[in-house]
């Protein structure tokens, strides 16, 4: 009898003892989920990146690959003028078209937080920069922003200034590439802090009105500091985005790579694009563009060091 019933006991974890497959399907098959992520990044991430590395500590040109200089690229690089003309270029463009990108994304994620009509069509309205086509865009400011009959010129003349050439100037031409970058994805980003502004439990609003807090400070006590992930993220891809920037100030020099005449709208971008193929100097271009990565890595850890900072001195 009491084999019998150590019989039926080993009968039971035998049916009861997981499959090889549900094994596999418990440990492995996340694996198998994440793995074209990484398939992809590698065939188009990185194995690009590290090429870009090897070819630039040569020397090769349309004629092909003359051999390894190692540094060579990089100490002409960091003694090239226009190569810092366009980084100075790019970090004006980048101060121009986010710190007004995401604070005006902060003020229309707030109204269209609260209880209007016709919501749903204010939501959407703010998707149609993204969807428009870049060219048509740059059409767009290109008329908005012309020296002879533009429409902002055309304004500013009803209060006594005179017409400018957005074109001819560092200045102005940072203020019009940088409205057609915050036009294009202001809406981008209000919708991000708009998912995280309703996420916010609404008995913390209740309970701040009911101790007396009005909007503004509920605004700045509140919502601001619960949607701080939101804003870290929005930092970060505007700062990447920036780094890259390369079709708005193109589209608006209509083509010409070198950024006007004296280079006053080229960013390293625009750069890299010039040296790598109008004179196809290969190895230069990218020592470049490892540059335009490695400052933008640089920059993004300062904005994290920044913000676990601020993380810390709030708590």
């Amino acid at each position: 009898m009491d084999q019998g019933i150590g019989r039926r006991a080993a009968g039971r974890r035998q049916v009861t003892r997981p499959s090889r497959w549900n094994r596999f399907d418990l440990h492995g098959s996340p694996y198998v989920f994440i793995a074209p992520f990484f398939l992809l990044f590698a065939a188009f991430g990185l194995f690009p990146l590290l090429y870009t590395a090897w070819v630039s500590l040569r020397s090769w040109d349309l004629t092909g690959d003359a051999g390894f200089v190692g540094l060579d690229n990089y100490s002409r690089l960091l003694g090239d003028p226009d190569f810092w003309n366009a980084l100075v270029n790019t970090l004006g463009l980048l101060v121009l078209a986010t710190i007004p990108q995401l604070l005006l994304a902060l003020i229309v994620a707030a109204m269209l937080n609260r209880p209007l009509r016709a919501l749903l069509l204010f939501r959407l309205g703010v998707l149609a920069p993204i969807v428009t086509s870049v060219a048509a865009v740059a059409i767009v400011f290109g008329q908005l922003y012309g020296r002879d009959a533009g429409l902002v010129n055309g304004l500013l003349g009803l209060v006594g200034v005179d017409p400018i050439d957005w074109q001819a100037s560092k200045t102005s031409s940072w203020i019009a590439v940088s409205s057609m970058v915050n036009w294009r994805w202001m809406g981008y980003n209000a919708l991000i802090y708009l998912a995280a502004m309703q996420a916010i439990p609404r008995d913390l609003y209740e309970a701040a009105q009911i101790d007396g807090a009005g909007a503004i400070r509920q605004f700045r006590n509140i919502t601001v500091p619960l949607i701080r992930p939101a804003l870290i993220f929005t930092v970060v891809m505007s700062i990447i985005g920036g780094m890259q920037l390369f079709t708005e100030p193109l589209l608006f020099g209509q083509g010409d790579v070198s950024g006007g005449s004296l280079r006053q709208f080229q960013t390293i971008a625009m750069y890299m694009f010039e040296q790598s193929f109008q004179n196809f100097d290969y190895g230069y271009g990218s020592a470049v563009a490892w540059m335009i990565f490695l400052l933008t890595v640089i920059v993004g850890v300062i904005n994290l060091l920044i913000g676990r900072r601020l993380r810390g001195g709030t708590q």
